[in-house]
């Protein structure tokens, strides 16, 4: 369930960032899936809230890793899948950072273009460097995941 709330969490902040509007003017116009528990609207609304919250900070740091690649000239659903990404990554520890790259390189390509699952993955991979996470990610590859 959570893989359905990162995708709608994506079409939300594609329109915010699109219309150049806030969370709260685009919700009304998302119906959640009935199916949802509480735990997945609580996810799904966790991550839309936080990052429009830390979008600056968010913003700054993927500007620092993804050298020669200003957030302006990324596609509008790259810039938004590595803004998911690193929220997920920086204020979601309980998350591994593992699960929240590979499921941004998934949601690239499946919305985004041929390119885009190894931009997003390269540049996640050097904000996990970057951030001191990379021991975990060696640890998760080590147990086979």
């Amino acid at each position: 369930m959570r893989r359905k709330a990162r995708e709608l969490a994506l079409q939300v902040l594609f329109q915010k960032d699109l219309r150049r509007k806030g969370v709260d003017d685009i919700l009304p116009y998302t119906p959640l899936p009935a199916s949802w528990d509480e735990d997945t609207r609580s996810f799904f609304l966790t991550l839309v809230r936080g990052v429009e919250e830390k979008e600056r900070e968010i913003d700054r740091l993927i500007a620092e890793i993804a050298e020669g690649w200003p957030l302006y000239r990324m596609a509008t659903i790259d810039r938004n899948i590595l803004r998911l990404a690193t929220y997920e990554i920086v204020f979601l520890p309980e998350i591994p950072a593992s699960v929240s790259i590979n499921e941004a390189v998934e949601l690239g390509k499946k919305y985004g273009t041929e390119e885009s699952g190894r931009f997003i993955n390269g540049v996640l991979g050097r904000l996990v460097r970057h951030l001191g996470k990379s021991k975990e990610l060696e640890e998760v590859k080590g147990n086979g995941s």
